[in-house]
């Protein structure tokens, strides 16, 4: 069966919006309304954040989200029985996205293998080292037909961004900066500047920009220079001040396209 992320981008090759949610928030049960809410309203591939105590890579707002997520909680069991029987009503390809540990401490294979049985089509670990993903992930998730998504940085040098395309699939992550997570009114001509560079490489993996897109500015700059946007923490805000999913989503919509 081939891969939803693959089919997404041989159908659609640009302006791809994918959205980002703590799972487990606001409440413990949200998880699958919220994945069916943001493809009724438009949403391209939507992703799936793992809570984790100590969340490095993540700005105040998902940082809050995944502490109220475990205080509901959530746990990565509880993800997968959760995830259960969602491809009976949600079609979009389904990213998970977490670190390093909750993933160990389940067992590499048996994550990737509840990842293929709930139809989660690619897994993000910011925190994975390349070499370790070379050696041990990437035959895992061969074998189970999930992808390994890897992230750049402006900091990224050009011989690793190649190597991250040629032994990667699905879609490479371009991180718009090398701080955490967070919402920005626009980018700097610094960030543009890269953008620009990555998008001269023509590289073998579609792109999608995250970090930092919020509005329809920032929405644009990442639709002009890769294939597609990661939105997550202007959502998860919605979604703590909103009175409904559908209220949240809506909201978010209406403001990228302002």
């Amino acid at each position: 069966m081939t891969n939803r992320i693959d089919k997404l981008f041989a159908a659609k090759r640009r302006s791809i919006l994918s959205v980002y949610f703590t799972a487990g928030y606001p409440q413990l049960d949200d998880t699958v309304s919220i994945i069916r809410e943001l493809a009724a309203q438009g949403a391209d591939m939507a992703e799936v954040g793992i809570p984790f105590s100590d969340p490095m890579a993540d700005g105040p707002v998902i940082q809050q989200s995944g502490a109220a997520a475990l205080k509901n909680g959530m746990t990565l069991r509880k993800l997968f029985s959760q995830l259960e029987g969602i491809r009976s009503s949600v079609s979009l390809p389904l990213v998970m996205m977490g670190y390093l540990n909750p993933v160990m401490q389940l067992g590499v294979e048996e994550f990737c293998r509840r990842c293929s049985e709930v139809g989660i089509d690619g897994i993000i670990i910011p925190d994975l080292p390349f070499k370790d993903y070379m050696e041990r992930f990437k035959a895992l998730g061969d074998k189970y037909g999930v992808r390994f998504i890897m992230l750049i940085t402006p900091e990224t040098s050009e011989e690793r961004v190649r190597l991250i395309d040629d032994n990667t699939s699905g879609f490479i992550y371009m991180v718009s900066t090398a701080s955490t997570t967070g919402a920005k009114d626009r980018f700097d001509e610094n960030t543009l500047a890269y953008f620009r560079r990555i998008d001269g490489m023509k590289l073998r993996n579609p792109r999608l920009i995250g970090f930092g897109i919020s509005n329809k500015a920032t929405l644009d700059a990442a639709f002009a220079n890769a294939n597609g946007a990661i939105i997550g923490s202007e959502f998860i805000r919605l979604l703590g001040v909103e009175p409904s999913i559908a209220d949240a989503v809506a909201k978010l919509v209406k403001k990228i396209a302002a």
